[in-house]
């Protein structure tokens, strides 16, 4: 205890900013129906600034009007984002919300259907059981898919349920865009601004914490969008050439589960091969063929040039933490619990070196006295 509270004293300064900096997301998570609408903005912009930033160096006269080329780029983007959005939420409507509310409303009894037909093809093993193991097997099987069913159902239902609808989250939401704006315009100066208003000790570990969160979580957000984006364009079209019903439902399930690390592509590949064991058993072997294909595609080809080595956590620890998000938060837990607990775990390494650094710089002192 003595040599804690030392260490405390010792290196009060850090120990402070990190107080703060758990306090904040304390906060975060308190008023996350009030502060969602600017995370969202936030991670848009990061995801946003790069893609300015890329168009600003290959136009004309470097240097030169600045401002005015932010602002019409951000007013492009503006429009460029309206009518993606329109054609997204035109396919949604169109084509994917009912299949969708379908597939979620009734996973279980297709789940269910699935492991039953499944279970007839490997009828010539269960043959060989008694007829008591035999009925405990169907019971089994029959138990597995309601409760598989059940919990992806609850599981949409609490991740919507996470964020409460008040009347401040669609204020909010509604004042997003102007937020944006001004995020994307003055990037720079705020963060300049932020970092000036503090203290020089702690503006270099603020700078160097931000990198830390900005290096793993902010680059495994945006690769696994990428990762996610490309993998329900390729399922989907491997599904529509196929003519498996519920296509792009199960096509942005597999995206979505492509968020979920270690444990999502098989999610996603193995709810579709059920499915389609369901309602078109003689398809199902060549929708499981399809994402195959697909992760292999994916873990040879995509995985090492878009995702990288983000997240250095082993997947028996990645386990407990999706069990622990799934408990906490639901569908945004599972996504979100790895890669918090990635940029925390090398947060604390910062933290570590940072004493380990400060103990020697005494050491070195003493011996010079």
């Amino acid at each position: 205890m003595n040599t804690v509270s030392s260490g405390v004293r010792r290196h009060w300064r850090l120990a402070s900013l990190l107080l703060v900096l758990a306090l904040a997301g304390w906060l975060l998570y308190v008023l996350r129906s009030a502060v969602l609408p600017f995370v969202t903005g936030l991670v848009l912009a990061y995801l946003l600034l790069p893609v300015i930033s890329w168009i600003e160096q290959r136009l004309p006269y470097p240097g030169k009007w600045q401002q005015t080329k932010r602002v019409s780029l951000i007013i492009l983007i503006y429009l460029v984002m309206l009518g993606l959005v329109g054609i997204f939420a035109f396919f949604i409507i169109t084509t994917m919300a009912n299949s969708l509310v379908i597939l979620v409303n009734n996973a279980s009894e297709y789940i269910t259907a699935g492991l039953l037909k499944l279970g007839e093809w490997v009828s010539f093993a269960r043959q060989l059981l008694p007829a008591e193991m035999q009925y405990q097997l169907d019971k089994l099987l029959l138990d597995i898919g309601n409760i598989a069913g059940n919990g992806i159902e609850s599981l949409f239902m609490r991740g919507i349920a996470f964020i409460p609808s008040t009347f401040g989250l669609i204020f909010g939401f509604a004042a997003l865009p102007i937020f944006l704006f001004y995020l994307l315009k003055d990037w720079a100066r705020l963060r300049q601004s932020f970092y000036s208003a503090l203290s020089p000790w702690a503006a270099d570990h603020a700078r160097n914490i931000a990198a830390i969160i900005e290096g793993v979580l902010g680059r495994y957000i945006r690769a696994q969008l990428l990762l996610g984006f490309i993998v329900g364009y390729m399922c989907f079209v491997g599904l529509l050439i196929l003519r498996v019903q519920f296509a792009p439902a199960l096509a942005a399930l597999a995206a979505v589960t492509e968020l979920v690390p270690v444990l999502g592509p098989w999610i996603g590949g193995g709810v579709a091969v059920i499915v389609t064991l369901a309602i078109l058993p003689d398809k199902a072997i060549w929708v499981a063929v399809l994402f195959g294909v697909v992760q292999l595609v994916e873990n040879n080809l995509l995985v090492p040039r878009i995702q990288g080595a983000y997240l250095r956590v082993h997947p028996a620890i990645a386990m407990v933490l999706l069990v622990l998000g799934a408990y906490v938060a639901g569908f945004w837990g599972i996504i979100l619990a790895v890669p918090l607990a990635a940029t925390a775990v090398q947060i604390y390494k910062y933290v570590r070196q940072c004493i380990t650094d400060a103990e020697a710089r005494d050491a070195v002192e003493l011996v010079k006295k």
